[in-house]
Parts: C-alpha cells; sequence; structure tokens
C-alpha cells in the first residue's frame, strides 16, 4: 500500500509534468486517475481551453473511464453544444464502464439536442438497453436505427440480435439474423448464446452447425457458448468434438474455455475427463474450483468433492458463497454428515460468509438424506418458525417420505400446502405419502383438489445423444421413425432381466392400476425407450448416456442395474437432481439415492411427473452455471467491444 509522502511526490511529479505539457499532453498523462484529471480539468478552465469540445471529450471519457459517473455528469452539463463525436464518446464509454442507465439517459439528451446518430451510439445504446434488460427501450431504439437509415448496418443488426436475445425475444433476434446478408460472428454467438441462455439448447447447437456448415470460423466466445449448450442437453459427442477443435486449432484453454469444458464434461456424465482438464489449467478461478467441487457432487462423489474443497482452501481462491452450497450439497448427496457439519460451521467462523436459504436447505436435505427427521424438522424451526420456507419444507417432505415417517411427513405437507398452495408437486408428494400409508381415501381427496385446482404434472422426458444427432422420449413415445424395432428390443431386454431375477419395483406405479397395467406403465418409461435406442444405434461396448428432465423412479434405477449386466454396457443416466453411473449391475449411488432425497415425483407410472426445483438442487447446478456463464458473458461483451 503507498505510503502518504509517496502519494505527495507522485503528485509533485504529475504537476511538474503538467506545467510543461500542452493540454492534450496533460490529459494523455493524467489518463482514467480521478485526482489527476481534475488537475488538468482546472488547467483547462484557466487557460480558457474548456472551450475546446475535443479536449472536453477526452476528458469526459476520462472522467467515466475512472469510474466517477457523478463527474462525469458533471462535466456533460458544463458543455454548452456538444456534437454527435461527443455524445457517441460519451454513451460508448458509459456502456463499456457498465453505466448503462446513463448511457441511455446520456442518449435521450441526444435526441433532445437534435443531434444526428452515429453506428456507435445505436450499438452502444443498445448493449446498455440488453444489459438492463429494457425490451420496451430497446425496440424502441430499434425503430430508430431503422428511421435513420442504419437497418442494414452489420455492427447495427448484430447489436439488435445480441440484444434481444438477452432479454428473451428470440422471435425478433431471429428475424434480425435472418435478414442480415453478412453474419460476422459476433451476431452468430449472439444468437447461440441467445438460445443456450434461454433454455433452448437443442436450436443453440442446430445453429453452431449451421455456421459450421456455413464455414464461419469460430472464436473462444462461439467455443464457450456451445459448450454450455452440450452441458444443458448431454450432447458428449459434440462436447468431444468441441475439445478437439480448441487442441487442433491451439485455442488457449483460458479460465472461461476451461470452465466450459470441465462443466461440459461433468454434466454429460465424464468426471474423470473433467478432471484432467481442470489439472491441465494453469490459471483457475474460483468458478472453475467451484465446477470441479459440484460435477463430483452431481456424480456422487462426496468424498471427492470434500477433498478437492480441502485443497481449494489450502491452494486455492477463497470459496464464496456458490462454493458451499457445492459442498454442502455434495455431502448431502453421499451420507456425509459430518463432513457437510464441519464446511457449513466454517463458512462464518472462518470465511465470514452468511449461510443464505440454499445452504439451510443443503443442510436440511442432507439431515434428512440421513434419516435424521427430527433433527431436520428441529433446524427448520429454530431457523425462522415465523416464515414458511418453502424450499426447506419440500426437502423435509421428500425425507419423511422415503423413511416412511407418515405423521411427520403430513404436518410438513400441511406447511407446504399452506405456503405454495399453486405447487402442483406438494400434492402429488402428499399424495403418495398418503398412498403409501394405505390411506386411499386421502390420496382420492389430494387428488380432488389438484383437479379443482387445475393443477397438472409435468411430462418426463429423456435425451439420448446419438452421432451427434439428440433423439427425445417420452413415456409410451411411439412419435420416433424406429418405434416398432425399439420396442420389440426393449421387450426383448425385459425378458432378458426378468429371467435374471429382476421384479417390478411396487411402489413405483399408481396404486389403484391392476397388476397387468403396472408392468406395462413401467416397462416404456422414457429412459427405457432411450436406452434401449442407444443400444440398438451404437457399437457394442460403448457408454450409453441418457439425460432425463425428471427424477429417475425406483423401477427403472432397479432394472437398468440389470440392464447394464445383462448387455454388457456402462450406463450413465442424469436425471433432475445427480448422475447415476451403472455398471456390471450396480449403481455408483450405491442406492443411497433410494433411502432418502428430494423425490422428483416419478412413482406416477404416465411419467407426468412432478419437476421439483428446491433450492438445493438450482443451487447446485444451475446458479453455478451461471456463475461461469457470467464470466464468459463478459468474456463475450469483450468480444464484441473489440
Amino acid at each position: 500500500m503507498e505510503t502518504k509522502e509517496n502519494q505527495r511526490h507522485q503528485h509533485n511529479q504529475f504537476t511538474s509534468s503538467l506545467l510543461h505539457s500542452s493540454s492534450y499532453e496533460a490529459l494523455c498523462l493524467a489518463g482514467p486517475r480521478l485526482e489527476p484529471l481534475k488537475l488538468v480539468h482546472a488547467r483547462l478552465i484557466v487557460s480558457g481551453s474548456s472551450r475546446s469540445l475535443a479536449l472536453v471529450t477526452k476528458l469526459i471519457v476520462f472522467a467515466c473511464n475512472a469510474g466517477s459517473i457523478a463527474y462525469t455528469r458533471q462535466l456533460f452539463f458544463s458543455v454548452p453544444n456538444p456534437d454527435s463525436f461527443f455524445f457517441s464518446s460519451l454513451i460508448v464509454a458509459c456502456s463499456k464502464g457498465h453505466f448503462p442507465h446513463d448511457a441511455v439517459l446520456f442518449y435521450r439528451r441526444m435526441l433532445m439536442s437534435s443531434v444526428w446518430p452515429t453506428t456507435y451510439i445505436f450499438t452502444a445504446v443498445l448493449k446498455a438497453c440488453a444489459q438492463l434488460s429494457a425490451h420496451r427501450l430497446g425496440r424502441i431504439v430499434h425503430s430508430h436505427t431503422l428511421a435513420c437509415g442504419y437497418g442494414a448496418d452489420s455492427f447495427v443488426q448484430a447489436a439488435l440480435v445480441s440484444f434481444y436475445a438477452k432479454c428473451g425475444d428470440l422471435g425478433n433476434g431471429q428475424n434480425v439474423f435472418a435478414k442480415m446478408p453478412n453474419r460476422t460472428v459476433i451476431a452468430w454467438n449472439s444468437m447461440i448464446s441467445g438460445y443456450e441462455q434461454n433454455g433452448q439448447a437443442d436450436k443453440a447447437i442446430a445453429l453452431f452447425y449451421q455456421m459450421r456448415d456455413w464455414g464461419v470460423e469460430f472464436d473462444m466466445t462461439t467455443l464457450v457458448c456451445v459448450l454450455s449448450a452440450c452441458s444443458q442437453v448431454g450432447a458428449f459427442e459434440l462436447g468431444l468434438w468441441v475439445h478437439d477443435y480448441v487442441r487442433e486449432n491451439g485455442f488457449d484453454v483460458n479460465v472461461f474455455l476451461g470452465t466450459s469444458l470441465i462443466n461440459m464434461y461433468a454434466r454429460c456424465g465424464s468426471i474423470t475427463k473433467a478432471r484432467e482438464v481442470f489439472d491441465s489449467m494453469t490459471v483457475r478461478n474460483v468458478v472453475t474450483w467451484t465446477t470441479m467441487i459440484s460435477g463430483y457432487g452431481m456424480h456422487g462423489f462426496g468424498r471427492e468433492a470434500v477433498e478437492l474443497f480441502r485443497a481449494m482452501r489450502a491452494q486455492g481462491p477463497p470459496p464464496n458463497d456458490v462454493t458451499f452450497t457445492a459442498v454442502l450439497s455434495s455431502c448431502a448427496h453421499s451420507g456425509l454428515v459430518q463432513e457437510g457439519r464441519r464446511a457449513f460451521a466454517s463458512m462464518r467462523r472462518e470465511h465470514g460468509l452468511l449461510p443464505g436459504m440454499e445452504h439451510h436447505v443443503c443442510m436440511v436435505d442432507m439431515l434428512g438424506r440421513a434419516g435424521l427427521l427430527n433433527e431436520a424438522f428441529q433446524y427448520i424451526k429454530e431457523l425462522n418458525p415465523a416464515k414458511p420456507i418453502p424450499a426447506m419444507w419440500t426437502a423435509m417432505l421428500g425425507a419423511c417420505k422415503m423413511h416412511k415417517n407418515f405423521d411427520l411427513g403430513v404436518q410438513v405437507a400441511e406447511h407446504l400446502l399452506a405456503s405454495q398452495p399453486e405447487d402442483a408437486g406438494h400434492y402429488v408428494l402428499l399424495s403418495n405419502i398418503y398412498a403409501l400409508a394405505g390411506r386411499m381415501d386421502r390420496v382420492e381427496m389430494v387428488r380432488n383438489m389438484m383437479i379443482q385446482r387445475g393443477l397438472k404434472k409435468q411430462v418426463g422426458y429423456s435425451t439420448i445423444e446419438v452421432n451427434q444427432k439428440t433423439h427425445l422420449f417420452s413415456m409410451g413415445d411411439k412419435s420416433h421413425p424406429e418405434t416398432i424395432a425399439i420396442y420389440q428390443y426393449l421387450d426383448e431386454l425385459m425378458q432378458r432381466i426378468g429371467e435374471a431375477g429382476y421384479v417390478p419395483a411396487p411402489e413405483s406405479v399408481m396404486h389403484e392400476l391392476e397388476e397387468e397395467e403396472r408392468d406395462y406403465a413401467l416397462r416404456y418409461h422414457s429412459e427405457k425407450l432411450a436406452i434401449s435406442f442407444g443400444i440398438l444405434k451404437t457399437n457394442p461396448g460403448m457408454t450409453i448416456r441418457v439425460v432425463k428432465n425428471l427424477r429417475m423412479c425406483e423401477d427403472c434405477h432397479l432394472a437398468i442395474k440389470f440392464i447394464s449386466n445383462v448387455v454388457n454396457r456402462d450406463i450413465i443416466v442424469r436425471d433432475k437432481l445427480r448422475f447415476h453411473h451403472f455398471r456390471d449391475g450396480t449403481c455408483s449411488c450405491a442406492d443411497y439415492w433410494l433411502r432418502a432425497g428430494i423425490p422428483g415425483i416419478s412413482e406416477f407410472s404416465n411419467e407426468e411427473e412432478v419437476s421439483y426445483a428446491p433450492v438445493l438442487q438450482s443451487k447446485n447446478t444451475v446458479d453455478l452455471h451461471g456463475m461461469w456463464a457470467e464470466e464468459a458473458s463478459q468474456c463475450f461483451h469483450m468480444a464484441i467491444v473489440s
């Protein structure tokens, strides 16, 4: 840290240089440093040079770059007749300097001053609108670009695509993109990123293929965006292709690209390759470490996650709140209660972090999975007895069902229904608890309540990638062109595993179905169809990778263990909450998943399963994804600026 003597010496040096230099040289010497800029400003006023618009433009840009928006505003209001270059420089500086509100305000001032805008102004103000998610305002700016004759400008069009994509208006974004005669790599990246960030990874991948077919050269931003899309849908083959492309074309695997590769491999089921990338990186930030820890947790490797967390504390950057969520979730998935307790206690004591709601949900889930229901229940009540905490009650209710504590489950369900009466998942879970307790009258009552409220269950589906093409299946789906072959092979598989000892899990279907109906309902679940298709279409010995949008049911879990054994294949299934690695008749979760956890409720035979989105799950995956995606987004903005 500089001493006051050093600071005074530097100030005297600058003052001496200022006296012996021209005004412009003095400005350049000051640079984006506030105090020297104020000295130069004073000199401009004394010398009369403050009337020079060119000098004032340089001064105000430096002031904005220095981060003093208040001083920037003060300078702006001292300029009597700003021109187009002045407004362009100022608005661009505000947009780059993360002052989007001021960029928009200065744009309005420009319109009031009857100054004709430039393409630079439009690209900057559209970026500001994107940062603010100001969709209505951005559409007005879009109309201004058309009125001013810049609608066909490639830079303006790229900015419009980026704006619409970031605001989730992919329809208008695609319309602008489709009309571009010369699509820059920035425009391609904006559209791919827009699809990916708005949950349409399949369209992002399709556009990437189109970009490749058209011979457009990829940059790092393209690769980061498509890797993120691969991680969403489990497109492992495409992710491998991208990694090979990175190596063959000499891309620097920096923290952005490296973290994206780790996330892709982890979420596509290859935790070993994720660790290889992690170990090869020379620079790792907190997002990199957290992504790797979270990957271990999702795959059920809790001890590896804890060991990596210890290494991070010893030689890596300080962990943040998302890191602790990943660690606690990893402990919950692996039954590491004591390790989880220690990590939670260290948040405040050693790192000065205040536990948030997601951390408390992780603790409740961890205790509930371990069967410590009374402790988990007491934890919730002591945390905030006056305010309902739906995510915690959700975790608690799932644990009650798994451990068959029906009395406590009904009590917990009352809290949930009072706080979130429109959530179909709570009703379905309560219905299942009543059914397991043999209270069919209550089951009927709960389902009638759902009908009266118009609540519906989410449809479950599974996807599998074969030859870089993603195939989607839902329960009883017959839309696939190879349906007949798939169903015939699945029937054969079910017969073979039945001979090997498989018996359908009795609790995995609706309780009112007859036995024959139950067998049919269980047989054609989406993951079984996807696995059958994968075995049919891939070479012997190849790993089968399936992604399911909801939690896998107990029967499918049991059946896939048998399938992995009879066909001698490794099968990896990523469901709503975690990964399951099946090999030789066993699963990596060691069936701990069956004993406790937050269910998705997959026991319903029609696979219209309820999608739970508890804070635990979202923080372990979605928010973590947001962490590294935000950094990738920063990289993306840097690419646009350059």
